[in-house]
């Protein structure tokens, strides 16, 4: 018989950006395959590799890994463009990935008029979500409508050309009363049918392809996009993204059985940061907002959006521990807090009502008016970006990461003070 196979979700804790991509990147040494379970091109994961920045939208970040298989799961919405803009753009800097990327035939494609229409109706809105205008919204909403178009509806062009006729008629008309322009759509649709060929040559079914992988003792990461506050049903609704982020959603979106995942690791920022619209109850000082977002480099990798910064905040991420069955953390951008003369942690919520919670609450606009409870502890007030093992942190470090784990009901397992591969910190 062969070893029994793991399987290991990364998912983010807080409002996305918490850097997933790089833990995905240092445990894909480790594995077989990586596989992205939801979302869509509105992710961004940065990766540095040596002296090389790689920031990827759609494709894991275990490809800059030389043999790994890649692979998007069913729960993904695929834009056909970007995603073989970013397939070629990796190709041309060298690394070799044909043969290691598959599309499930279920994953629903984003279309032109999907991103069209996102950026009207966002436009138009009285109450602004903050979504990046990619179109991810509206491509979920034709999915619940059972209106989508998937990769396998590639296989038959005549019923193919009939769903897309419907979709793009009724999205011109919602255009029109919006009073949004639709003259590129033509052309930017013809561009998209154009990769179907390539597309299907890429297909394949992720969920048998995982499952067999598994039985054979080998080794799998399941990625997902934004985090545990964006989550369409758990998240800070209606501030949330179209999908469920949560590790739940991981079976669902990759096609295996939630017996089959053994690990569920949380990615968590030594800080909160949060871009678009709604609350941050951790939000900092409008100085020390500035002070962080600049030594972060807090910017989306999608939008280039600056990103507002908050103390660390444990009643989220104690949430996201419980809703997501965290078997372990890991803890980034240490680094970044080096040079602060002390540093804060939102350990409970001051209600409007005068009480004191410990739990998320669910009602988003009685979180925009909470007052956090914060703990204060000493900073360490040195560099800990050439440190490469947990016992050499500052023992102020070591404090806070402590109370982190305690106040998160999960154990810290890494541990970044910075952006390369080298600066990932691994606690046995």
């Amino acid at each position: 018989m062969p070893d029994q196979g793991s399987c290991t979700v990364i998912v983010g804790c807080q409002w996305g950006d918490e850097g997933k991509g790089k833990i995905v990147d240092v445990l894909a040494e480790r594995v077989d395959i990586v596989a992205r379970y939801q979302g869509g091109a509105n992710a961004g994961h940065t990766v540095h590799v040596g002296e090389d920045e790689f920031v990827l939208h759609q494709i894991p970040s275990g490809i800059l890994h030389e043999g790994r298989r890649c692979l998007l799961g069913n729960g993904v919405v695929l834009d056909v463009q970007q995603f073989f803009e970013e397939y070629d753009a990796i190709l041309e800097r060298g690394i070799d990935i044909e043969g290691r990327v598959g599309v499930s035939y279920r994953a629903q494609l984003l279309m032109p008029y999907h991103r069209f229409l996102d950026k009207a109706v966002e436009l138009a809105a009285d109450t602004k979500i903050g979504t990046t205008g990619r179109g991810i919204g509206p491509a979920y909403e034709d999915k619940a409508g059972r209106r989508g178009v998937r990769t396998a509806d590639l296989l038959n062009p005549e019923r193919l050309a009939k769903r897309i006729e419907a979709a793009k008629s009724r999205v011109v008309a919602r255009l029109d009363e919006l009073g949004a322009g639709t003259q590129e759509l033509d052309r930017a649709m013809d561009e998209t049918l154009a990769l179907s060929e390539r597309l299907l040559a890429i297909a394949t079914d992720v969920g048998p392809e995982i499952s067999t992988a598994l039985r054979s003792g080998r080794h799998v990461l399941l990625e997902g996009a934004q985090g545990t506050a964006l989550d369409l049903d758990h998240g800070t609704y209606p501030f949330v993204t179209s999908s469920n982020t949560t590790a739940g959603s991981a079976a669902t979106g990759s096609g295996i059985g939630p017996t089959q995942i053994t690990d569920v690791i949380g990615i968590v920022k030594a800080y909160t940061t949060r871009v678009g619209e709604g609350p941050l109850p951790s939000e900092m000082s409008p100085e020390m907002d500035e002070h962080v977002r600049t030594l972060g480099g807090e910017f989306g990798a999608t939008t280039g959006r600056p990103r507002r910064c908050g103390w660390f905040d444990s009643v989220l991420t104690r949430f996201a521990s419980q809703v997501n069955g965290l078997t372990g953390i890991a803890v980034t951008k240490l680094d970044v807090l080096d040079t602060l003369d002390e540093v804060k942690i939102a350990t409970a919520y001051r209600m409007p009502d005068g009480k004191t919670r410990e739990f998320f609450p669910a009602d988003t606009w009685a979180l925009a008016d909470v007052e956090p409870v914060y703990e204060t502890m000493p900073g360490w007030k040195s560099s800990t970006c050439d440190i490469r093992r947990i016992e050499d942190l500052p023992s102020n470090a070591r404090a806070y990461l402590d109370r982190i784990e305690e106040l998160t009901n999960a154990p810290v397992k890494f541990v970044s003070v910075g952006t390369k591969r080298s600066q990932i910190i691994p606690v046995d």
